[in-house]
């Protein structure tokens, strides 16, 4: 990831709608949450959402599919850990000094995983 790339994201997060539909998406995990939904849950009406969705998918955020007549969102783990890992590359000179950085599950933690019948 780039320091533009990295910009135009945080950008988009500046926006505490952008921000909550997000947080939303990420909170449901990868099978994610339909328009609707999302829109009812943070009390957004359809026009704004429409403008919200669409500014996070354009930055690569989230990911929409249809489903028959609605739109399935979810968001893009990979971008996230992306955005993570620049914005925390080197920090302190390489010491661990991100308690709380350190002890989120990564894109990379989470595809190392094994199911938990088989730990």
């Amino acid at each position: 990831m780039d320091a533009l790339n990295a910009a135009e994201i945080l950008a988009a997060l500046g926006h505490e709608s952008r921000l909550a539909i997000f947080r939303l998406l990420v909170e449901a995990g990868p099978e994610g949450i339909n328009a609707s939904a999302i829109g009812e849950q943070l009390s957004i009406p359809n026009a704004t959402l429409s403008f919200h969705l669409s500014h996070l998918s354009r930055v690569g955020l989230i990911k929409g599919e249809r489903e028959s007549r609605f739109i399935h969102y979810s968001a893009e783990y990979e971008t996230m850990d992306e955005l993570i890992a620049f914005l925390t590359h080197n920090c302190c000179q390489g010491k661990a000094c991100l308690p709380k950085t350190a002890a989120c599950d990564t894109v990379a933690k989470r595809r190392t995983k094994k199911p938990e019948s088989q730990e």
